[in-house]
């Protein structure tokens, strides 16, 4: 991939971002920049903090201190300082699209009522308009003819691309992506991978938490490496996976580290 950094403006910009759980730093001192259109993976060892990270980044978890900047709006986490809450935070929320490693699909809606239903729920869209986007973005995901299929009738694969469906339907200025393979059978995971890869073809601006590094490689234009709720280690994907500089970099990527030398040749 090409990297982007520095190249458009600055999509989401986080700034000492901690996250504490009472004595429990989970986040320490996070500082990232992504641009418009860039593909950032995050990867790390279980219980680094990735998906707490991403979790901040939409307000799922309310930061502890630093700031997070997305788009033209600015949140300061310092003391004094209130989150959004309300309507504020919808319509914070509504410029970022997230993916969990859980489909949580709505199971008394078919596929195409699942990706209707951000535009039809929270913009108040036209039944019509919605379903014209609904059925644009199942196609875009290779599930055209499924819109009728009720979630117990779609594979785990199936169902994590509907999901992606209806995150992209709200139209999100960012998509995040966490773990979202990881429930997946191994020989579903392609499919779902197919559809992020083209997702950024598209310029796509995307943070992924995954274990997937072969995906990260192909993708990515920045890598960042978490450990212990801290950035060790961040920059252009091939120099990160290919030749780490941090010891602990080294040591979580040595078991992948034959498969990437060999897709490189």
């Amino acid at each position: 991939m090409t990297n982007k950094a520095g190249s458009g403006q600055v999509m989401v910009k986080l700034d000492g971002l901690r996250k504490n759980y009472g004595t429990v730093e989970a986040v320490r001192g996070v500082s990232l920049e992504v641009h418009r259109g860039q593909v950032v993976v995050i990867i790390g060892p279980s219980g680094c903090g990735k998906s707490t990270l991403l979790r901040c980044l939409n307000l799922l978890e309310a930061p502890s201190a630093g700031t997070l900047q997305v788009g033209g709006r600015t949140i300061d986490f310092g003391a004094g300082h209130t989150t959004p809450r309300g309507r504020d935070l919808a319509r914070f929320r509504a410029r970022i699209g997230m993916v969990f490693q859980q489909f949580d699909l709505f199971p008394h809606m078919t596929a195409l009522g699942n990706v209707m239903s951000g535009p039809t729920i929270v913009k108040k869209m036209r039944a019509a308009e919605a379903e014209a986007i609904a059925r644009d973005l199942l196609a875009k995901v290779g599930l055209a003819s499924f819109g009728a299929r009720f979630p117990r009738e779609l594979s785990g694969g199936q169902q994590q691309r509907v999901a992606i469906a209806r995150a992209m339907a709200m139209a999100p200025e960012i998509m995040l992506f966490d773990e979202v393979t990881s429930a997946l059978d191994p020989e579903l995971v392609g499919e779902v991978l197919d559809v992020m890869k083209q997702l950024a073809t598209d310029g796509t601006t995307m943070i992924v938490v995954t274990h997937e590094m072969a995906f990260a490689r192909d993708v990515a234009d920045d890598v960042v490496v978490m450990d212990a709720g801290q950035v060790v280690e961040q920059g252009p994907a091939e120099d990160v996976l290919l030749q780490p500089k941090n010891p602990r970099t080294a040591s979580f990527l040595s078991r992948f580290h034959s498969t990437m030398s060999e897709r490189k040749g």
